[in-house]
């Protein structure tokens, strides 16, 4: 298994994905932790003054006018976790919750927090046992962090409230941690704060979408080249020539993919042999421009996300020279943003997908293909209802692309009177990303069907392997009508799972 080893310097996404999809083990490195302990000595020799301190010796939010005498202190940091952690609503999904706590971890691994090194071990001991606490859906702002699900996270540190065991069985969190020989964490000053003052949900839930997304955006290219020759549509628009002199990076690459997936066809370029056809629909013709634009909003939500990943994100925070001070690195904003924008570029490629969809199952914009793709049209109804449940999915990324950013609600009193909202930005991201999937696997169900209805003999190679994989892999061919749902819910695994592209590949070589 591997183990990821934290330092002071951050953590890279794959660091992210190893964590909380692959279950990797966590160690933290004698830097990081000479690093934390030199950072705490700062704390306890300002907790030993009489000056008020944020964090260490006054309330928090609204309420950090009120000094906090010695003896109230640890209360004061229990009390803030237990408050905080009011979430409401479904569970969070689990690798959410391991990269929330390995970006908290990160985070408090940098010797800018204060917290003492009894505390990052402890962290990292429950990733390393398998211990999820229970995180609900609902309670985040985006700003001063994703308070509530990291509170939820620090309240199981303290070995109160529930969690989730490495067999998914939901218990008290003081059993768990008995069960795995892990003493609870007595809380001290500045501890509880710098436990649930970050960006760590939002963050994690960024850099697994965009994971996701770079597969899906490859998928996509895919089943627009199989629409493409399903329509007996041109390559010649996909030349590098005619991508060279709009030289997004994106588009090229989009472009590239569907080149090497159509080589070799001998169905496109076909598209005046039924009627003349001088250019090929929009969605056929654009889909690099599209695909690509969206790239390129990826490669900009990448970039954020490792300058998150790179980031110490508390308040106050212990700097290098000494000073402890406030700050407003809490605010989701950047995150916010690009989550907002890859559910923009979701949906417009979702729906690209389906207008290609549409196109194979109408008649007489599909250049002799049947009527919905059906065995006999009349008596079967083929695959018209599959674009149904396309459209509406569609439909729901469109509402999802509504940002979420633009939407700020105070809070505290009016001290936190502006708030990102990332945490729902991401929330969302998660359903378009899966709902993006979802349509891909319809075009590519329809668009298989079409190019077997067509001629499979004279398919690329790369297509005819797509083609033999997706029915190896149980997604249905030709025929009468049959109950659909399952056939659509393989289609989506073969998508989901990213074997269509190790298909494609096995004649391409690597996609991008």
């Amino acid at each position: 298994m591997r183990t990821v080893v934290l330092g002071t310097s951050g953590a890279t996404a794959e660091d992210v994905l190893a964590v909380a999809r692959g279950d990797a083990r966590v160690a933290l490195s004698e830097d990081a932790l000479a690093a934390v302990a030199a950072s705490r000595a700062v704390i306890d020799d300002l907790a030993a003054r009489p000056d008020p301190v944020y964090g260490v010796s006054t309330g928090f939010g609204a309420l950090a006018v009120r000094h906090i005498s010695p003896g109230l202190r640890a209360r004061l940091q229990r009390n803030i976790v237990r408050s905080h952690a009011a979430g409401m609503g479904p569970h969070v999904e689990r690798e959410v919750v391991r990269a929330l706590m390995f970006l908290r971890l990160k985070t408090l691994a940098s010797g800018h927090t204060g917290v003492r090194p009894v505390v990052v071990e402890t962290m990292a001991a429950l990733l390393n046992a398998g211990i999820t606490p229970v995180v609900h859906e609902y309670g985040s702002l985006g700003c001063s962090g994703d308070l509530a699900p990291l509170s939820h996270c620090a309240l199981t540190l303290m070995g109160e409230g529930d969690a989730e065991g490495p067999d998914g069985t939901v218990v008290p969190a003081a059993d768990l941690l008995a069960a795995h020989g892990i003493a609870p964490v007595e809380l001290r000053e500045k501890e509880g704060l710098a436990l649930l003052n970050g960006t760590d949900g939002m963050l994690g839930m960024l850099v697994m979408a965009c994971a996701d997304l770079a597969r899906l955006y490859t998928c996509a290219d895919i089943t627009a080249a199989l629409s493409l020759e399903a329509l007996l549509g041109t390559d010649k628009v996909l030349a590098p020539e005619l991508h060279a002199i709009r030289p997004h990076p994106g588009q090229a690459v989009a472009a590239a993919n569907m080149r090497k997936v159509l080589a070799g066809s001998g169905l496109t370029g076909h598209h005046q042999d039924d009627a003349p056809r001088v250019q090929d629909a929009y969605s056929i013709r654009c889909a690099p421009q599209v695909a690509g634009a969206g790239r390129d909003t990826l490669d900009h939500a990448r970039l954020v996300a490792d300058r998150e990943l790179a980031a110490a994100v508390d308040n106050p925070v212990v700097l290098s020279d000494g000073r402890v001070e406030s700050n407003g690195n809490f605010h989701g904003a950047p995150v916010a943003y690009v989550l907002d924008f890859l559910a923009v570029a979701a949906a417009d490629l979702g729906s690209i997908a389906e207008r290609r969809t549409d196109r194979l199952l109408d008649k007489n914009r599909s250049h002799g293909l049947p009527a919905f793709l059906a065995d006999d049209p009349g008596v079967d109804s083929g695959l018209m209802i599959a674009q149904y449940t396309q459209a509406a999915l569609v439909s729901e990324m469109k509402r999802l692309a509504a940002p979420a950013s633009v939407d700020s609600i105070p809070s505290s009193a009016m001290q936190e009177d502006h708030v990102s909202m990332g945490w729902s930005a991401a929330r969302k991201l998660r359903t378009a990303v899966d709902d993006l999937a979802r349509i891909l696997a319809v075009e590519l169900y329809a668009a298989a069907r079409a190019v077997e209805l067509r001629d499979g003999a004279r398919l690329s190679p790369a297509t005819r392997a797509v083609v033999a994989a997706a029915r190896e892999a149980g997604v249905a061919g030709p025929g009468g009508d049959r109950f659909l749902a399952p056939d659509l819910e393989c289609a989506y695994a073969f998508v989901r799972s990213g074997a269509l592209i190790t298909a494609a590949e096995t004649v391409t070589g690597p996609l991008a």
